[in-house]
């Protein structure tokens, strides 16, 4: 199973991926641990990559397209039972990349109201010792280890806006891209993280059948 999950910045994808990892073995392959990989490797590709955002600019599609591609062809070399990818594409021309290099069967377009997204994010914090991602709205320390919680520069109101603007601006698009091809699954992501799950697996499994 060849999958894409779709949705806007805190719309519980990394939550989700896990899940999905769990239930059904794919490999999640998420364009931050991409480029984190070649930079931390100083990969040809990871020190192209590392011009841009050392000054500042958004790394070019053809880069980042190239790392993903490397990626994909690495997974069709270990034959895994299949993939998720989480923040790619994020336009329609690394969306026709994609689809030039694989078939994919799925892509799960989690919804939630720009709102709720920011009242979730601006909320967020993450633990200094086990680096759990929670919420202040429910706890004060860390859950799973009393560590102390803080807030990333990122989550704050304002970021968080100029995040969704950009997704809509560019990833938006996607939506009626994979719709014309037949291929989106939509969620209401507004939910509790365990009845996003139930609802996609539903999704996936009717899919199948």
């Amino acid at each position: 199973m060849r999958l894409v999950l779709l949705g806007a910045p805190g719309a519980g994808k990394g939550t989700q991926a896990a899940l999905l990892k769990e239930r059904y073995g794919l490999a999640h392959v998420s364009t931050g641990d991409i480029f984190r990989e070649n930079l931390k490797n100083s990969t040809p590709l990871g020190l192209e990559a590392k011009k841009y955002m050392d000054a500042g600019q958004l790394v070019p599609d053809e880069t980042v397209m190239k790392m993903v591609g490397a990626k994909l062809a690495e997974l069709e070399n270990e034959n895994s039972k299949g993939f998720m990818l989480d923040g790619f594409p994020r336009t329609v021309a690394q969306a026709e990349f994609l689809e030039s290099k694989t078939k994919i069967d799925g892509v799960i377009l989690f919804s939630v109201d720009d709102e709720a997204i920011v009242k979730r994010l601006s909320s967020r914090a993450v633990c200094k010792d086990c680096g759990n991602v929670t919420t202040r709205l429910e706890h004060d320390k860390c859950p799973y280890c009393g560590g102390e919680l803080y807030t990333r520069e990122d989550d704050n109101e304002t970021t968080v806006r100029s995040r969704l603007k950009v997704f809509h601006e560019q990833t938006e698009p996607l939506v009626k891209f994979y719709r014309d091809r037949n291929l989106l699954l939509e969620v209401d992501a507004s939910q509790k993280p365990e009845k996003v799950f139930a609802d996609v697996v539903e999704l996936l499994d009717h899919d199948k059948n």
